[in-house]
């Protein structure tokens, strides 16, 4: 800062405050009401992973133990969502064997598997002919400082060896970077983003760097990389932000995975399916709007 030309004046600086002082200060400063409130928030956007009774039965361990695990399929957002009800769940058949519950400023989840692929809720299901083989439905916000608490909740429950997990995500095609105008780009298409581990072919482009992916997708495939775990992201881009047919058939590439074309068996039931969910969506929204 400077008082006139030339001259130079020492400004007010708090560089070198240690942290531990300024945290101490701010503690200092803290009333007993403050810190209750803090508390009672802290607690209230814990996250609790509720398993049932079922996954101890038919893996011979329970919550407080690890239950072996050969694929973990995770669908974030509702097209991801509506893609993997459509063309995975209702192919075989799976069981509803525990929920995730968690509250936000965007969301607060719910444990019953009724749900509209709309609805707040994060659900795990098992294949009942492979138990190893566990599917996630991750329809709610997971905020930045819950996505660790899931992380470690939801993989603190699987033996991770011979563990390959897929991620199933979509974005805004705004949120992609190219030289090209991303008016012109084909809308919806999707891009594959891999941890070293995984050495399966994927089954569309790889996203080409300067591009990230960011919130419980990237938390998920970074755990992944740090734990050594084969995984691969798909993620859709797409400038549809609603339950939409066009975005979640784009994700129809990998169901030839190694990871999923075992789990998919009647492909026209699953399109009729489909046309089912966005139809019945539709319904709900124009009821409540």
């Amino acid at each position: 800062m400077a008082t006139f030309f030339g001259e130079v004046v020492a400004a007010p600086s708090r560089a070198g405050v240690d942290d531990e002082e300024e945290a101490a200060a701010a503690e200092r400063e803290e009333t007993p009401e403050d810190r209750e409130i803090r508390r009672e928030l802290e607690k209230k956007r814990e996250v609790h992973i509720l398993w049932s009774s079922k996954l101890s039965a038919s893996t011979g361990s329970f919550t407080d133990e690890q239950f072996p695990c050969s694929k973990f399929i995770l669908a974030i957002g509702h097209n991801a969502v509506a893609f993997l009800t459509s063309f995975v769940l209702n192919s075989g058949c799976w069981e509803a064997v525990g929920s995730v519950k968690l509250w936000n400023e965007w969301c607060r989840t719910s444990n019953t598997t009724s749900v509209l692929p709309t609805d707040a809720f994060c659900l795990f299901y098992k294949l009942i002919s492979d138990p190893t083989v566990l599917l996630c439905q991750c329809n709610c916000y997971v905020a930045e400082d819950q996505q660790f608490q899931w992380l470690e909740k939801v993989f603190g429950c699987m033996r991770e060896e011979d563990l390959q997990v897929t991620i199933l995500s979509t974005c805004p095609v705004t949120d992609y970077k190219t030289p090209e105008s991303t008016l012109t780009l084909p809308s919806p298409f999707l891009k594959a983003l891999k941890t070293k581990e995984f050495k399966e072919i994927v089954c569309c482009p790889l996203l080409e760097q300067p591009n990230i992916v960011q919130g419980l997708p990237a938390a998920v495939l970074s755990y992944c990389q740090v734990w050594q775990i084969p995984a691969v992201l798909y993620q859709c881009y797409t400038d549809v932000i609603k339950l939409d047919t066009v975005t979640i058939e784009a994700f129809k590439p990998v169901l030839s995975s190694k990871n999923l074309k075992s789990l998919v068996k009647d492909m026209s039931k699953s399109t009729e399916i489909l046309k089912k969910l966005v139809t019945t969506n539709e319904i709900h929204n124009n009821i409540y709007t």
